[in-house]
């Protein structure tokens, strides 16, 4: 498996070509060679997105437990700042990768070229308010004030989603709440400051600032029954490689699911496999924690109803363009393949560690890369202390 450690570092409104050219100098003669090295082995070389993303467990799993290379796939990571996805793929660094639903469908919309291929687990957003609030459900938060990491935010997405359900108005013509931005690691204390009435963030921010801070969930995406069979998350392939080389991309995506099922079956393994490879940065113990509450039991048919279910409430609520279909969106952005099974047998037989062994024994410090914010799951997993512990 190859591993680059190219880094998009892109400035708010920096163009695709001035992004294309500085990889090129930074990193493009690596990946050439690692293209060259793949097509020696007869194997098909893909680039994908790399983040340091707790949620992603499935696709750092598929290395280490060996499953892209049974697929015939050479894996290279390509580093990216979660904010820059969209540049990256329509830079063509990228192949492959895996992103929040809710937060890629007016990017979709735009034209972002990639087609998702399987739901990969439920679960990782929450709304949050301290725990002696007056706010006791989604009703009581009309007029209130709700900090998030960013208006287009998967977090910000989904409060939309109960806000409208519960009848409060979240149109640019009808907003009947405020939505403060905040750093990801400000909206705690925010929130604990009084500056705002509720916090809507992604997992871990979400479960280390309910536990340190005994905060309630209004929103679970993981328990709440609107939610807890959605698919949040799911992989994709540019759109370019699945018309150009379907094969590899179906390669991907089973690879993506038998990865995903052996996260399921194997949390606390998972955590140590990611934290020790450094994937992820943090306490194992606390990220096994997190990924329990979450069902990574992957569904080709379940990403596309989750697909479909978010553009259909996205369209009411006007994220996306009034009068859009929903299911014509779904099937531009969704392929199925022939071989590519809904979702894979259970195999908890698996000789985790004959596999884990045999991974790559190319060295990976993704250290610059952990600074950047995700919506889902990224950076250092924690195990929080107390909000009394720490004020001591």
């Amino acid at each position: 498996m190859k591993k680059n450690g190219i880094l998009f570092r892109v400035a708010s409104g920096l163009l695709a070509a001035a992004l294309t050219l500085s990889l090129t100098a930074c990193g493009g003669s690596s990946s050439n060679s690692d293209a060259s090295a793949a097509a020696d082995s007869g194997a098909t070389h893909l680039r994908l997105i790399y983040s340091p993303s707790l949620c992603a467990a499935p696709m750092y799993i598929a290395i280490e437990n060996g499953y892209f290379e049974d697929e015939g796939l050479d894996i290279e990571q390509v580093t990216v700042d979660a904010a820059h996805v969209s540049e990256a793929i329509g830079a063509n660094q990228v192949d492959v990768g895996m992103g929040l639903i809710g937060k890629m469908l007016q990017p979709l919309e735009n034209g972002l070229p990639i087609k998702f291929t399987t739901g990969i687990h439920t679960g990782c957003t929450k709304l949050l308010v301290p725990g002696d609030s007056d706010i006791k459900s989604i009703a009581d938060l009309k007029g209130k004030k709700i900090g998030v990491p960013g208006l287009a935010d998967a977090a910000t997405v989904v409060s939309k989603r109960s806000l409208s359900a519960a009848g409060i108005g979240v149109t640019d013509q009808n907003m009947e709440v405020e939505f403060s931005v905040y750093s990801r690691n400000d909206l705690a204390q925010a929130l604990q400051n009084g500056a705002v009435d509720a916090i809507a963030l992604g997992d871990p921010a979400a479960s280390i600032a309910e536990e340190q801070y005994g905060l309630t969930a209004l929103i679970d995406t993981a328990t709440d029954p609107e939610y807890k069979d959605e698919y949040c998350c799911a992989a994709f392939a540019t759109s370019k490689l699945a018309e150009e080389n379907p094969k590899a991309a179906a390669a991907f995506t089973r690879a993506v699911q038998k990865a995903s099922q052996w996260v399921q079956e194997n949390p606390d393994e998972t955590a140590k496999i990611i934290t020790e490879k450094e994937y992820v940065s943090g306490d194992a113990d606390f990220c096994a924690q997190i990924l329990k509450t979450y069902n990574y039991k992957p569904s080709v048919q379940g990403g596309y109803d989750a697909l479909k279910q978010n553009a259909e409430e996205l369209t009411q609520i006007g994220v996306l363009k009034e009068g859009t279909d929903a299911t014509k969106f779904a099937d531009n952005a969704y392929i199925f393949f022939d071989d590519v099974p809904d979702a894979p047998e259970s195999d908890a037989s698996t000789d985790t560690a004959t596999k884990s062994t045999n991974a790559s024994s190319v060295s990976f410090q993704p250290a610059a890369a952990a600074e950047a914010e995700d919506d889902c799951c990224s950076g250092k997993v924690v195990r929080p202390a107390k909000a009394a512990d720490a004020k001591a």
